[in-house]
């Protein structure tokens, strides 16, 4: 089956009275057939039919054993720790969604887990952090929000070899341009708030493996910790995903003409997009990725240009997120990035003239001509 496909198909059920959607089972728990009889489901918390058509879906999409649904991004991520315990040693990106790096601060470094930050797109940096108590290699490729490259099945290789995980998070590209799995990740991680869902109304997290026996781990700690995904989101994910494949290939295609068209601006003085084949990462891309997604980060000449075009956007929309059906602008030291203390930001480029687009679905020719008068006015 192929993707596009999939995203509407893939481990579809059978629903006893032939219901097309899958029906939402807004039951917190559920009667069970007998003395010490297996029922598949018992407490919501646990399992629930609506959370599990939505697993065996996303699941399939990224070719894995197991998924498991969250209330939010962070949630999986924050799940996804207790794997590790606390004398256990991490090498990370280093250019990561503002809330993983203050999670892996201020959550998991002071219980004793400690952290390497590096470029995860320079795989001898990555190797020459390796120690005999390295636990996983985390990467986000491409990497929010300066677009860095990884190369999954390089970085794969030296995570194994320490006998260390590697977890990706695939936000940014979804399982219809990238299937880190089938490269050697072991366990991929979405915020399934963004293109998943892909409506800017609900708030989801995913974690997917490639065994079995790591999923069982984490659902273990998944019913303990109770950050499940309502019956009703798991409902609006699911729905979101059937229109993956049209989204996001309307959205890519928006992304290259404002990408292009930014680099004709006299006030634009880098465009951050993987999609440019002078892009440092674009033969890794070309190589491990079937399309270039959505997203473009840009830096501009003056702060006073970015907060210009930030009043001024009216079909773009300055808000916080990103892969929904809208086209939103980010300014991410005030918004994504704002607990990463400045010296570092600006180290990484994240200045007073940078921002982020998410491309939406709307006509590209209204989203240019938006961004030229926000460009251009007074």
């Amino acid at each position: 089956m192929r993707k596009d496909t999939a995203c509407i198909h893939a481990a579809r059920g059978k629903d006893e009275h032939g219901a097309i959607a899958t029906p939402i089972y807004q039951s917190a728990t559920f009667v069970h057939k007998g003395v010490e009889e297996e029922s598949p489901y018992s407490y919501s918390r646990v399992q629930n039919p609506t959370r599990a058509a939505l697993e065996a879906r996303i699941a399939a999409l990224e070719g894995g054993a197991d998924a498991i649904a969250f209330a939010s991004g962070m949630a999986a991520e924050t799940v996804m720790m207790t794997l590790f315990e606390s004398s256990g040693h991490i090498i990370s990106g280093d250019d990561l969604y503002g809330g993983s790096i203050r999670l892996f601060r201020h959550v998991s470094a002071p219980s004793g887990i400690r952290f390497d930050f590096v470029d995860t797109s320079d795989a001898e940096k990555v190797k020459s952090l390796i120690r005999p108590d390295t636990k996983a290699i985390y990467v986000e490729t491409p990497s929010n929000p300066v677009m860095q490259v990884t190369d999954i099945r390089a970085v794969a290789e030296i995570a194994h070899a320490a006998g260390a995980l590697l977890i990706v998070d695939n936000t940014f590209l979804t399982p219809l341009f990238q299937r880190p799995l089938e490269l050697g990740a072991d366990i991929v991680i979405h915020s399934g708030t963004k293109y998943l869902g892909g409506h800017n109304d609900t708030l989801a997290g995913f974690l997917v493996v490639n065994t079995k026996e790591l999923g069982e781990r984490l659902r273990f700690f998944a019913k303990t910790v109770g950050a499940c995904l309502s019956p009703f989101d798991c409902f609006l994910v699911e729905r979101g995903v059937k229109t993956l494949a049209v989204r996001l290939e309307r959205q890519a295609a928006n992304a290259q003409k404002i990408a292009c068209w930014l680099r004709s601006r006299p006030q634009v003085r880098k465009v951050y997009y993987i999609g440019f084949p002078d892009h440092p990462g674009f033969a890794v891309t070309s190589k491990q990725c079937t399309g270039y997604g959505a997203m473009i980060s840009l830096e501009l000449d003056s702060p006073e240009t970015a907060k210009k075009i930030l009043r001024r956007v009216k079909v773009l929309q300055y808000a916080e997120s990103l892969g929904g059906v809208e086209s939103l602008i980010t300014y991410p030291m005030l918004q994504t990035h704002a607990d990463i203390p400045e010296a570092e930001r600006r180290a990484r480029g994240i200045n007073d003239r940078f921002l982020r687009i998410s491309a939406g679905i709307e006509n590209a020719d209204d989203l240019l001509e938006d961004l030229e008068q926000a460009l251009e006015g007074k």
